[in-house]
């Protein structure tokens, strides 16, 4: 493979519109009053825009290397999107809770609260996943848990539609 496609491109390219896509639905639950519901919805609309992201990087450094794909680039590419991405969002994230919304967080930990009294959780065990939920909660702790849990699904993401588009040059012959 002398011709071989540069992934870096792709993986820019993708990762921010991966990021882009996270941030404009943030965004738009943040205009509708949503942005303290979390749900289903969100979970869906994330995995929804990430399989994509990455399927189109990868498809397209498919065409673009005279339609060979092999399972590691396929790794490198979806990973690569997917942190790319997820940094973009952790920025955002990060300006949102400390300009935009500099009350987000209590908010948060008022609607934990409710939810768990609504629960029938004791006082005491209210206050221990306060607790907990206030030490995950910091920038880097949930930064970097975010960071690590993306890449993971990046891989597994790119690993699956590797497995399925991969083509060597030695499978042609």
């Amino acid at each position: 493979m002398e011709n071989q496609t540069d992934s870096k491109g792709i993986i820019i390219n993708y990762g921010l519109l991966y990021g882009a896509a996270l941030i404009l639905f943030s965004l738009i639950t943040y205009a509708m009053g949503k942005h303290l519901d979390g749900g289903y919805t969100g979970i869906v609309i994330t995995a929804i825009v990430i399989i994509t992201t990455i399927f189109l990087g990868i498809k397209k450094f498919k065409t673009n290397n005279n339609e060979f794909l092999n399972f590691g680039q396929a790794i490198k590419i979806g990973v690569g999107i997917a942190v790319l991405g997820t940094l973009l969002s952790i920025i955002y994230n990060q300006i949102f809770i400390n300009f935009i919304e500099p009350d987000f967080m209590n908010q948060i930990l008022l609607k934990t609260e409710e939810t768990l009294i609504d629960a029938g959780f004791s006082d005491e065990q209210i206050e221990m996943q306060i607790a907990m939920q206030k030490k995950m909660s910091g920038p880097f702790i949930s930064s970097a848990l975010g960071i690590l849990f993306f890449a993971f699904v990046g891989f597994v993401v790119s690993a699956i539609i590797g497995a399925i588009m991969q083509k060597r040059e030695e499978d042609t012959f």
